[in-house]
């Protein structure tokens, strides 16, 4: 899996704060398998994060509305790119178990491959029509939470206590996480 990883690295991304591109990992990639999947294990098996991954460039990025209000950026946070093969590892592991065990309903589109909101409103479409067509009374109430995500409780003691690898893993990696601004770094090559 690590040599797949690296070898579809997208050469396109920014490096991290290590200065390291992700071309140069792509191109190194038969020579880097080895330690790095050795380094991955560790990890996971310590739920422990190398501190450097937990550096980052947080590079602001335009919404919407006007530039000049602060409100209408997103931080981006430009991470080690051997740090972001491991969480790719995590995320195809955690969507290996969710598709597999069915723990997602079919008609989840949020953040879920091939899905949108655009599907998610044709899914919906299709349901009215049928029950309409049937002749059945139809009421609905849509709702949109407008940053949602931004009222998320965040747990402060160590969900490690779970028995989830995966989630103790995680906490490892977002707790205490340090970022910067960004210098005058090209994410050209």
């Amino acid at each position: 899996m690590v040599s797949d990883l690296l070898h579809h690295l997208d050469t396109h991304k920014c490096m991290g704060p290590d200065g390291i591109h992700p071309r140069v990992l792509r191109e190194l990639g038969e020579v880097l398998i080895e330690p790095l999947s050795i380094i991955y294990q560790q990890s996971w098996l310590t739920r422990e994060v190398p501190v450097i991954w937990k550096l980052a460039n947080v590079t602001p990025i335009h919404k919407k509305g006007w530039k000049e209000d602060l409100g209408n950026y997103r931080p981006v946070s430009l991470t080690l790119v051997p740090g972001k093969v491991m969480e790719q590892i995590i995320l195809n592991a955690i969507t290996w178990h969710v598709q597999g065990n069915q723990v997602i309903r079919p008609s989840q589109h949020g953040f879920m491959k091939a899905t949108s909101c655009l599907t998610n409103l044709i899914s919906f479409y299709d349901k009215v029509t049928r029950l309409v067509d049937e002749g059945k009374a139809v009421d609905v109430v849509y709702l949109d939470f407008s940053k949602g995500f931004d009222t998320v409780c965040h747990r402060q003691n160590s969900p490690g206590e779970t028995g989830c690898s995966w989630l103790g893993w995680a906490y490892a990696l977002l707790s205490n996480k340090l970022a910067g601004w960004p210098g005058p770094k090209s994410c050209g090559e």
